[in-house]
Formats: C-alpha cells, structure tokens, sequence
C-alpha cells in the first residue's frame, strides 16, 4: 500500500477512482482530483505548501512533485502527463501537458495549455511557456508548436495511465 502521511495534521485529499502504487509516496498538503495515477516511487510532497492536481494526472515512475516553503505551490491541470523520473517543482502546469522523462521544471515556471516539456529539458525558474509549444534543451528553449496530430499525445497518455492501473487493480483483487 502506498505511503499515505499528514503532516502538521493535514492529509492528502483525491478521488475515488485515483490508484497509487505500493511503494509510491503521497505527504501533506496533496489535492488530487479524480482518475489520478502515482506511479513507483514517485513522490508527492506536500509538506510545505500545497500541491493542487486536477483530473486524469499520472506522475510516473521516480518522478518528484515538490513545492517551495511559503513561496511556490504547484498547480497542476487536468490531463497532465508527468513522466518517469522528471522533477516539477513549485511550478503551474495548465490542462493537457506531457513532461518527458528526466525533465526538470522549476520554481515560477508557467507551462500553458497543451505543451510539451522534451525529455530532459530544463525549464529554468519563472521561464514562461507559451500554450501548444514544445520545449527541449538545457536551458529548455523553443522547439516548434504542437501539431493536432502531435496534440492527441495529451488524451492519449491520460487515458492510458487510467487503463494501466486498472491492470493493477484488477490483480489485487484475485
């Protein structure tokens, strides 16, 4: 079962349909809407400020979902992809957003409406980045607009990660 901890008396909230994995990590100040996904060891740490998700989110394996101390939350939209081993951190993250693997966002970073975050790239802190872009790079800069053919990648991704833990589920109830 995953590690589910309160801190300063306040536990993380979700949905019922949310799955985590066994040894995933939820702490604090966690609001996750419905449908959501925490993969293996993954971390989601509120514990000193809030971290806010909406609806069909996974984090995936090793990732880190952190904030800043009286500073930075992190706000998370619906339909976001966070991939395995990335780190957001204090950031907001809108609706239908893939963040590849190993990518770092940091504190202040704004990643808009439907864009992609390249595996391995580093949004620096406060980098702004605009709705349907794709970022690569360290530093992260600029890469091209999402097409509508790269733009299903967003539903795509959500749905799948809700059908995988359904995998799961179903093989702990046997």
């Amino acid at each position: 079962m995953a590690l589910i901890k309160p801190v300063h008396g306040i536990a993380p909230q979700y949905g019922p349909h949310c799955w985590f994995a066994d040894n995933a990590t939820l702490v604090g100040e966690v609001i996750m809407g419905d449908y959501c996904t925490v993969w293996f060891n993954a971390v989601v740490r509120g514990d000193v400020n809030t971290i806010q998700m909406g609806d069909y989110v996974n984090i995936q394996d090793g990732a880190v979902i952190h904030c800043t101390y009286q500073r930075s939350k992190t706000i998370i939209g619906n339909h976001v992809s966070i991939a395995h081993n990335a780190i957001v951190h204090g950031c907001t993250i809108e609706d239908k957003v893939l963040v590849g693997m190993g990518a770092i966002i940091m504190d202040g970073a704004h990643i808009g409406t439907g864009s992609i975050i390249a595996a391995g790239a580093v949004i620096t802190q406060g980098k702004v980045v605009p709705q349907g872009t794709v970022w690569a790079g360290n530093p992260a800069k600029y890469l091209k607009d999402v097409t509508p053919d790269l733009a299903e990648v967003f539903m795509r991704t959500a749905n799948n990660y809700v059908m995988y833990a359904g995998w799961f589920r179903d093989e702990e109830t046997i």
